[in-house]
């Protein structure tokens, strides 16, 4: 199922980017882009939309690269397909826009879900992931581990555990003008709260239609297959290291993922791997301090021989 069309002032907000659609694994993805040079593809997390990446657009574009973020599926623009949540689809469902650019590669930018699949999109086509950089996720085996055997860090993301409900939890993200999207950012944040103008974007977002129950799908996912010949599978995939230089992020606050938990992410990588704690933010470091986060971010990528 596609957007509707009356929607699309909701997603397609105003800024120096552009906006276009672009097909790729079976369905079609709206992408905001800007700039010109190497490709950075940057994917955003739950509750959010591309919006999310609206600070490091033009900072990416000002430094010389071009700059491109997605709508994930079921998402903002994007379309809102009944199937394929699990992360090996998503996964190639990002690689697939990396093709669709008519590029050969690209940096891999994500944060919460979108760095699970970034994570994951590096180990399936590492030829297509020149570089990653996550935020406030944990490798997916560390994500795993750590939601079963930390009661500390199952308690933290009780919210996942809540979406295996069916139905309550869509109802419950829009009841009142999706008010649990703002409370979910307010509580997930540092001191540093967002403004009201963007909590407002994203419960507009989240309002539109299918989109509450397309975004608790790879949750849903995430946890059922626990126990599931598809999720062993892909536990399995994902001891394959990543081959290509990392940055991981996180912020010292982060009361959804544990600092723990996310740290020690670096055994799975075979590659310059540096880990940056920022102290004082949130799950949302990005938007918390945009300022330092992207600093963080382009001089990284503008390193050529990033440290281990």
């Amino acid at each position: 199922m596609t957007v509707p069309d009356s929607s699309a002032s909701v997603v397609r907000l105003a800024g120096p980017w552009a906006h276009r659609d672009v097909a790729a694994n079976g369905a079609r993805f709206h992408i905001a882009e800007l700039g010109d040079g190497p490709l950075v593809l940057l994917l955003h997390g739950f509750p959010q939309f591309w919006w999310a990446w609206r600070h490091q657009l033009p900072a990416l574009a000002d430094a010389g690269y071009r700059a491109v973020a997605m709508d994930l599926r079921g998402v903002g623009g994007s379309d809102r397909t009944p199937r394929g949540y699990d992360p090996a689809n998503l996964a190639l469902d990002i690689t697939g826009v990396i093709r669709s650019l008519g590029e050969p590669d690209a940096a891999l930018v994500g944060h919460d879900l979108g760095g699970y699949l970034a994570w994951t999109a590096a180990v399936m086509r590492p030829k297509l992931v020149r570089r990653l950089a996550v935020a406030s996720m944990p490798h997916p085996r560390r994500w795993r581990s750590a939601m079963l055997a930390d009661v500390k860090q199952s308690a933290a993301s009780s919210h996942v555990w809540g979406f295996q409900r069916p139905w309550l939890p869509e109802r419950h993200l829009v009841a009142d003008d999706a008010a649990a999207v703002g409370r979910l950012i307010r509580e997930w944040s540092g001191p540093r709260l967002p403004e009201d103008e963007a909590v407002e974007v994203y419960r507009r977002a989240m309002r539109i239609p299918s989109t509450a129950h397309c975004s608790i799908e790879p949750y849903r996912w995430m946890v059922r297959s626990l126990a599931r010949p598809d999720g062993f599978q892909f536990n399995r995939r994902m001891k394959r290291p990543v081959q290509v230089p990392t940055l991981h992020l996180h912020g010292s606050l982060d009361p959804v993922m544990r600092t723990r938990s996310a740290a020690g992410s670096g055994e799975y990588v075979e590659a310059p791997y540096r880990w940056r704690l920022f102290d004082g933010l949130g799950h949302f470091p990005h938007e918390e301090d945009p300022r330092a986060f992207t600093s963080e971010l382009i001089n990284w990528l503008k390193d050529p021989e990033p440290d281990r």
